[in-house]
């Protein structure tokens, strides 16, 4: 195996300006997401790349009703782009994401090459590791290594925005197969192996009342003053959630609590002498893998009733609702992958719960094993310096290639 690791790595570093170009090239593609931009264009380039790469990528339109458009915005239609390398045994994912957030500025769509790195939108999450796994599935090819089985690459819009017109769409279609081993995703990891991630309820609360003028406030309702009442019930909820710790490891410790966070966006009132007529603001509840979204949920919304009877008018909108995910350490999947990432970088990876909502839950809710590792930084994603390393593509390449060979098995000419 250690020959085998070398091999790789000479055959990724034959790759290296190939990769860097087509991450630059992702990155000149403002698939900034919401809306849902450009995105024919993006996955148009990533089939063609595969293609030329002597892959038989397909482009496929995901169907779905137009749920959760943003009113005065024409959706664009998604597209999924699939490739594959190997055939019958069991297969194997490769997943990964085209779509960025907004971008600060526009200079973020013009790639940079500084000190090994390549600056842009989206860089680091994720299509410097779409790059990665498109030439990590190369590499076996130029290696001529035969697969006692079926490594799948899935590219995906729409994950930013929670996978409704993504993946979700797309598993709803049955597109995994029914003798899946493990599905890898290229999220921006930065060197430690993701096994777990929290679930998310999220949802908008808005509090009615009655307007009237500041004279006359006795004719009117305060909708700010049944918000803090709202609020206040929510806080107790808040400190009783947050005495929960996962078991999944988590940097720092304190990272390891369940959370409830209120009034990430909060609004209301239309001026400083009317009585508010309607405030609101939002509840992101992010759940342990320990913890049930059902049971959770519901107590929320128990929560909400409990102030609905004492006379409060309250409307809820949902804004999205996911599953947390967690795989043992010592699954042979996790073990697979750890060996590989020690091959390739000489250093045992750490385990880590990742603190947001990740796709591996599509995956996991159907019975495969799923873990997050990639090239990018959490530390930089979605802010105005986003980066990634070269030199972590390069190793995350032949992590995955090797990888590919330990989980399914292989033979060489």
């Amino acid at each position: 195996m250690a020959e085998l690791s070398q091999q790789i790595r000479n055959a990724i570093a034959a790759h290296r300006r190939d990769m860097a170009e087509l991450t630059a090239e992702l990155v000149r593609i403002p698939t900034e997401n919401p809306p849902g931009r450009n995105y024919r264009a993006c996955a148009e380039l990533l089939a063609r790349r595969m293609r030329q790469l002597g892959l038989a990528a397909r482009l496929e339109k995901i169907t779905r009703p137009k749920a959760g458009s943003t009113p005065g915005i024409r959706q664009e239609p998604r597209y999924c782009v699939r490739t594959a390398y190997g055939s019958g045994g069991p297969s194997l994912y490769f997943h990964g994401h085209y779509d960025v957030v907004p971008a600060s500025a526009a200079s973020q769509f013009q790639p940079q090459r500084r000190n090994g790195c390549i600056f842009g939108r989206g860089a680091g999450d994720m299509k410097g590791g779409l790059a990665s796994m498109i030439y990590a599935i190369r590499t076996l090819m130029d290696l001529k290594i035969r697969l006692r089985g079926r490594v799948e690459i899935i590219c995906v819009p729409d994950e930013e925005t929670g996978g409704a017109l993504g993946t979700s769409a797309l598993f709803e279609s049955g597109a995994a197969r029914a003798n899946a081993i493990g599905m890898l995703t290229a999220e921006p990891t930065g060197g430690v192996i993701w096994n777990a991630s929290r679930g998310a309820i999220s949802f908008g609360v808005a509090v009615k009342g009655k307007p009237a003028h500041v004279g006359l406030s006795f004719r009117g309702v305060n909708a700010f003053e049944k918000m803090l009442e709202v609020a206040r019930a929510f806080q107790k909820e808040k400190r009783r959630i947050s005495r929960r710790k996962t078991r999944f490891r988590a940097a720092p410790e304190a990272a390891r609590r369940s959370i409830l966070l209120l009034g990430g966006r909060s609004d209301g009132g239309t001026n400083f002498n009317v009585v508010p007529a309607e405030c609101s603001f939002t509840i992101d509840r992010r759940i342990n893998p320990e913890e049930s979204l059902a049971s959770e949920k519901k107590r929320l919304l128990e929560t909400i009733d409990r102030e609905r009877r004492k006379g409060i008018d309250i409307e809820v909108t949902w804004i999205q609702q996911g599953e947390s995910t967690g795989v043992a350490e010592t699954h042979s999947f996790s073990r697979n992958v750890a060996a590989a990432v020690q091959q390739i970088t000489r250093r045992a990876p750490r385990f880590e719960m990742c603190p947001g909502l990740l796709e591996t839950r599509f995956y996991s809710a159907r019975g495969i094993p799923a873990l997050a590792y990639g090239p990018g930084l959490l530390s930089v994603a979605h802010g105005p310096n986003e980066f990634v390393s070269v030199r972590a593509m390069e190793a995350c390449a032949a992590i995955y290639a090797l990888a590919v060979t330990r989980i399914l098995g292989c033979e060489k000419p």
